[in-house]
């Protein structure tokens, strides 16, 4: 079958996971025939991506939170109304989109939290079925946690996501742990690629910090500055930053690179990022301790980190709290294992949804299916 990826390009990982599902296309003898990348003028499709995946990447305007003048706090308001005013430009990204699954003709759109993909089942038609994958559509299940107390966000946030998911006949919800399907949703392992599990994995003298908005830098460095006998490591996708810059002894910020992070991960004493999904899996997956600090009024990683915790993955932190992060011990090597090996059982889960799709279309005429994810 012929798959094309929409993908959203904020933080790597969305970015990843589409690398890892690619691996498993090419596994299983599928092909990947085209990827649409959401960029904003904030972020641009990093190297590593355009490197590894293997096809030709359309890039195109995509909504994008937008933050204070620090590049740390996500401001709501400011979001809705920067968005709302680009929405001509938007329409011309639709109309490329359009352009590409029109040349490609796939037979599945994977999309990967891109609202830009949720806007073209809206407006557009395909033959195409449409499967959505992310974290966040665990918010349809009855076990996820919502964070407490922030009512209008919450009800934002499920907007937001089943918009993403318009039209699609999967969701596909990628889950730290193993949970029951429910209400139509699939709940499926985290997508880690192949990379991690050839890591020979020890316990250097540093701690690992990443951050998606390169506003949090100054909490790393006052710790980093009150601390000099503790190394950190701190990557980031800072626009305009050196490879690898040194402010301090003990502190090296580097420019977001795929495999020099895992192999950073693989050989530090344990982790603290940003509560964004794809680094705490990988952080398990290794069987390193995690502090996760949500973006300050971004909702989505507020409910990510209460599921990580709930999880087993780490603690919570509401600031870059290395003394917090010290004091944690590695993970049970046998909760570990279990981790491995959920996450490890995608190929089985690919080969249903394939049965699936095929079961399906030999039973069903030909027919227009609306696109999104």
């Amino acid at each position: 079958m012929r798959f094309l990826f929409l993908i959203q390009g904020e933080g790597r990982g969305h970015l990843t996971q589409a690398l890892s599902f690619a691996a498993l296309l090419k596994k299983e003898q599928h092909e990947l025939v085209g990827v649409v990348v959401g960029k904003s003028p904030r972020r641009q499709v990093p190297d590593f991506f355009l490197q590894k995946i293997g096809v030709a990447v359309t890039p195109v305007e995509s909504p994008n939170f937008e933050t204070d003048r620090l590049e740390k706090k996500i401001l709501l308001g400011k979001t809705i109304r920067k968005n709302l005013g680009k929405l001509p430009s938007y329409w011309i990204s639709l109309q490329k989109i359009h352009q590409v699954i029109q040349l490609e003709q796939p037979d599945v759109v994977v999309n990967f939290y891109e609202t830009i993909g949720g806007l073209y089942s809206l407006f557009f038609s395909t033959k195409a079925v449409f499967w959505a994958i992310g974290h966040q559509y665990l918010e349809r299940h009855p076990e996820f946690t919502f964070a407490p107390n922030r009512g209008l966000e919450k009800i934002l946030f499920r907007m937001h996501t089943r918009l993403t998911a318009w039209g699609a006949s999967e969701h596909l919800a990628l889950s730290f742990l193993p949970k029951a399907d429910h209400n139509g949703v699939r709940i499926v392992p985290p997508l880690l690629r192949q990379e991690i599990k050839g890591l020979d994995v020890s316990k250097g003298d540093f701690y690992l910090t990443y951050m998606v908005n390169p506003g949090y830098a100054e909490e790393v460095l006052t710790f980093a500055e009150n601390n000099p006998t503790v190394q950190i490591k701190a990557f980031w996708d800072k626009k305009g930053a050196q490879e690898v810059e040194n402010p301090l002894p003990n502190l090296s910020f580097h420019k977001v690179n795929d495999q020099g992070f895992l192999e950073a991960m693989a050989a530090c004493k344990g982790l603290i990022c940003t509560a964004g999904f794809e680094s705490v899996c990988e952080a398990m997956y290794l069987g390193k301790p995690v502090v996760m600090v949500p973006i300050a009024g971004q909702y989505e990683q507020a409910c990510n980190a209460l599921d990580g915790e709930k999880s087993g993955a780490g603690k919570k932190a509401d600031f870059f709290n290395f003394e917090l992060l010290t004091s944690l011990s590695r993970p049970e090597a046998s909760h570990t294992e279990t981790y491995q090996e959920w996450a490890e059982s995608w190929p089985n889960v690919f080969r249903n949804l394939i049965y699936k799709l095929e079961s399906e279309s030999k039973k069903d005429s030909p027919k227009l299916v609306n696109a999104s994810s």
